[in-house]
Formats: C-alpha cells, sequence, structure tokens
C-alpha cells in the first residue's frame, strides 16, 4: 500500500510537471484600467490556484474560531464536579499517553 501511494504521488507530481513544460508562452492577463501581467502560462495558473487557495483559508477562519472557542467552553472543568467525583486510577485504555495518534493518508 505504501508503495501504491508514493507512485501515485509520483505519476502527480510529472503530470504536473509535463503541465508546466507544455505551458511555458507568455500570456497576458488585463486588469482594470489598462494594467496587464505577462509572465509564463503556469505562473499565471500557479498565482490563481494559490490565491484561491488564500482566500478559501480566509473564509473558512470565522468557522474555525467559534469552533475553537466552542471546544475551549467544552473543555472548562467545574469546579463543584471536580470535588464531588472520587478520583480514579487511569487505565491503559483511558491512558493519553498510550494511545497512539490517529494516521492519517495522503
Amino acid at each position: 500500500m505504501k508503495y501504491f501511494l508514493w507512485l501515485l504521488k509520483a505519476a502527480i507530481f510529472f503530470t504536473l510537471f509535463a503541465f508546466a513544460l507544455n505551458n511555458q508562452q507568455d500570456a497576458i492577463v488585463h486588469f482594470f484600467f489598462g494594467t496587464q501581467w505577462r509572465a509564463p502560462l503556469v505562473l499565471i495558473v500557479l498565482a490563481a490556484f494559490a490565491l484561491g487557495v488564500v482566500i478559501g483559508v480566509l473564509g473558512m477562519v470565522p468557522r474555525w474560531w467559534k469552533h475553537r472557542a466552542a471546544a475551549q467552553r467544552a473543555v472548562v472543568p467545574d469546579a463543584n464536579a471536580s470535588t464531588a467525583a472520587p478520583a480514579q486510577a487511569p487505565s491503559p485504555v483511558n491512558d493519553p499517553a498510550l494511545q497512539q495518534p490517529p494516521i492519517h493518508g495522503i
């Protein structure tokens, strides 16, 4: 499975590399008020992609802040609950030091 993922990554890389090599001719992007930008087509496509990623991330920031604030409110312990609950010995199942982090794909 690991070799298949490396093969997939290599195929994606070489496809994008071939795209970049085939689009080296100059292109012109016309902005407002007669301004223009002349650059290789691959750089224009890369800049458009990067701008889209930045706009998408900035659009998600308020929601991330909202979820982070909600998670912090949920984590704050109640002062009365800590005195009423008896202390438990950490078991191997519930011990965070013994648990492994989740494994993510690509």
